[in-house]
């Protein structure tokens, strides 16, 4: 460790910390997790209404027509569609409330005079809030009246799912192709796990199970008949969120003004671009097909991105055309959050590749280049084969018991069928073997050289290796809640931990092999940062969790963490402003350019989509509002593509300019690319999906997170043109999308392989 002990010792303290919280309260999700009864009774009958296994059923049932790619579960999926615990929720109160209406005063609630009223929403109220599980006897008992009610709300939904010709404009207005579902039985069964997460919803837990006169999913959603309201647990946490995020931004500034030494003397930089004096190896002249496989799939990720917005407003045709029938919004919008994930993924892995024989001294270690060909394939194998498999789900063809492990698991972004999952894990685990065979040779050889950047380097591409593995955790009837746990593990910090630690990390490691800047900066700044994204994004990874069955320290600690998620996003102007410096540093740098826009925008995106975006959602009141709501997408967009996107277009120039050592960018199209992505991201955010979810913010507020949801709201006239407005970005994103796709494709098949003069010596001394 040397002078960088104190860097070291920080990073691991923080790790070990983190981890045991994640750990800890991880425990605490599967002892409090809402029960799901063996039994539901119904008071006077000793046929259950529904049990375990049916509920289950329900879930598979569900994760079979899309799971969360068609409306959304406790808040997390698409948007288009109802969140099926709150409209169930909603529905079966309203039915409540009439059936009783009736039986009291012999006419609808809508027609009772304000105090018989006022008694129907008390005594509804009392009835849904009182837990009537019984642990000892693993039965959960309702009332006939709610028996009545359920019977209406199941009905609804089993026209819905079907072809029913009454619900025909509504399966439209959600997006959902005809006949969801085909199996009476299956949707009969999906009903129950619709049932049982609206009965977590609104029913106490217990004090013996971590209650506090909430329900199991603290009180979320907004719904005002049943009592439904923010606790005041989470208004506390809430705003202890603000003032750890300023308190963590002012030590940041203090310690940025007082702590750091002096800026040290920039180094000499080289008359040559130290990477174009080492021979290319087989392994790196053999990744052009890793880039064009990126590009393909970031085309058609774009391209399916624009087909499934414009489902939000012709829910079951393209511009006249029927095309639902075979290709619904369930099925495009998969296809899109998997593409995006497979070309993020694959221009990481390709940068790794790239960087192993640099770092392996200009040579390639034995059989590496048949290990890259065979990663290759093996990656479009998994990907097609997913993709299919997607497909024979949704449309109802594979049989049910194959449907999680070949078809749709029914989360999001860990759509893919288990067997996929499995492939691509151990692809990446693969890709981490081939890392390895490079890097572990360099950073054990006792040559005397500074090696704590390249440990860091390697740490993360072992993280990034092995930690995918734990989206393998769960299974097909895992808990939800206990899933929700595991899978954000993968999307939460998988991608925006380890990933944010690797981009960083090879970055400054590319940067000071070329002599930009000193190793001693690099790795000192690398080490800090690593500690700043871990700190925050570790136990932060439980701000996802604050609606999905949790208890209250589980909402402490994800408010209080990943506030601290927002303070290393504050000092990004100023790294923007040193990627665009290098520029200007070297003639031959004006070669890098492109590849360092990419990287200035990269700093923007994370400052404004995962900062700005991102704590506009985190505190648990603001979230127990807009969970669900289309002011996700906004983060989303801004944060997935913004900033992993943008680094993984930046790694794929970076390598093209290398693999292709005669390529010259054209830098009217890349010009166009580049500000046409960020325009049409822009106009894509501002003009559509944020003015959307402002309104439905005010609708939930007032109303509840069903009718922010609701058919009704949805279908306003403006709301509507609002949808249709985002054609506009969407054609500017597209259009610069193809620019960067064209201008990749070209370099790969039309530049010159020739690679440049060898030089003499290894590229990782020549850094020191």
């Amino acid at each position: 460790m040397g002078k960088y002990a104190k860097y070291w010792y920080t990073l691991i303290g923080v790790l070990i910390v983190t981890f045991s919280l994640l750990g800890y309260y991880g425990a605490e999700v599967y002892r409090t997790a809402p029960p799901i009864p063996g039994k539901v009774l119904v008071e006077g009958s000793g046929e259950p209404l529904y049990t375990k296994d049916g509920i289950l059923d329900g879930q598979t049932a569900w994760q079979s027509v899309g799971g969360m790619q068609l409306g959304s579960i406790f808040g997390h999926g698409a948007y288009q569609a109802p969140d099926w615990t709150a409209d169930w929720l909603h529905r079966e109160l309203v039915a409540w409330l009439d059936i009783s209406a009736q039986q009291t005063y012999g006419k609808p609630f809508a027609q009772v005079d304000e105090d018989a009223q006022a008694t129907l929403k008390a005594r509804l109220k009392k009835e849904y809030r009182t837990n009537t599980y019984d642990k000892a006897t693993d039965t959960a008992t309702l009332s006939k009246v709610r028996a009545q009610a359920i019977a209406e709300v199941t009905q609804y939904y089993d026209k819905l799912f079907s072809d029913d010709a009454s619900l025909q404009k509504s399966r439209e207005h959600f997006a959902m192709k005809e006949n969801t579902l085909p199996s009476a039985e299956r949707r009969a069964q999906m009903a129950g796990f619709f049932f049982w997460t609206a009965w977590v919803a609104s029913t106490e837990r217990p004090a013996d199970h971590g209650g506090n006169g909430a329900t199991y999913t603290n009180n979320w959603p907004h719904e005002p008949l049943v009592g439904n309201h923010p606790t005041g647990e989470n208004i506390i946490w809430s705003i202890a969120s603000v003032v750890v995020m300023m308190a963590g931004v002012g030590f940041l500034i203090w310690g940025w003004a007082f702590l750091r030494k002096e800026d040290e003397k920039e180094p000499t930089v080289p008359a040559h671009d130290p990477l174009t004096r080492v021979p290319l190896t087989p392994s790196q002249r053999s990744l052009g097909k890793y880039l064009f496989l990126v590009v393909a799939l970031f085309t058609a990720q774009v391209l399916l991105g624009g087909f499934t917005a414009h489902y939000t407003v012709e829910g079951q045709q393209f511009y006249g055309i029927d095309i639902s029938r075979w290709f619904p919004y369930a099925l495009v919008r998969t296809w899109h959050l998997q593409a995006a994930l497979f070309w993020i993924a694959t221009g990481f892995l390709a940068a790794g590749l790239f960087l192993a024989p640099v770092i392996n001294g200009g040579k390639d270690p034995k059989y590496q280049k048949l290990g890259v060909d065979i990663l290759f394939w093996a990656l479009v194998v998994v990907c097609v084969g997913s993709f299919i498999g997607n497909y024979l789900a949704i449309a109802q063809i594979l049989p049910p018991n194959l449907n999680f492990w070949l078809g749709h698991q029914g989360y999001e972004y860990v759509d893919l069928g288990r067997l996929w999952q499995i492939g691509k894990f151990a692809g990446i685990a693969f890709w981490l073997v081939l890392m390895a065979r490079a890097i572990f040779p360099a950073l054990l050889a006792p040559n005397g050289q500074d090696k704590n950047l390249l440990a860091l380097l390697t740490s993360s591409v072992v993280c990034i290796g092995l930690f995918y593995g734990t989206g393998l955790f769960y299974g097909e009837r895992t808990h939800i809640s206990v899933m929700e746990y595991w899978r954000w593990w993968v999307v939460h910090l998988w991608v925006e931990g380890f990933f944010e630690v690797f981009a960083t990390t090879a970055l400054a490691f590319i940067f000071s092999t070329l002599g930009l800047v000193s190793y001693r900066m690099a790795t000192a700044a690398s080490l800090a940062s690593a500690s700043l994204f871990m700190l925050g994004g570790v136990p932060g990874t439980f701000h996802h969790l604050y609606f999905s069955g949790t208890t209250t320290p589980v909402m402490a600690v994800g408010a209080s963490f990943s506030a601290l998620e927002v303070v290393p996003l504050v000092v990004l102007g100023h790294e923007a402003w040193e990627h665009w410096r290098l520029q200007h540093k070297a003639e031959w740098m004006k070669r890098l350019k492109w590849p360092l826009m990419c990287f200035v925008a990269v700093a923007f995106w994370n400052m404004l989509g995962a900062g700005v975006f991102g704590f506009m959602i985190n505190p648990p009141v603001s979230l127990y509002y807009i969970q669900g709501l289309n002011t996700t997408p906004v983060h989303a967009h801004a944060a997935l593509f913004g900033v992993y996107g943008f680094l993984a277009l930046g790694f794929t120039l970076m390598v093209l300019r290398y693999v292709r050592p005669e390529l010259q960018f054209n830098e009217r199209l890349m010009k166009t690319g580049f500000w046409w992505l960020n325009a049409g991201l822009v106009l894509m955010i501002a003009t559509s999906l944020l003015p959307i979810g402002l309104f439905q913010f005010h609708a939930s507020v007032t109303e509840g997170l069903w009718y922010a949801r609701s058919e009704a709201f949805m279908q306003q006239p403006f709301l509507v043109t609002l949808r249709w407005v985002r054609t506009f970005g969407d054609v500017v994103f597209i259009t610069g999308a193809l620019c960067v796709t064209w201008q990749v494709i070209s370099g790969v098949l039309f530049s010159s392989r020739a690679s440049a003069a060898p030089g003499t010596g290894t590229l990782v001394g020549a850094a020191r």
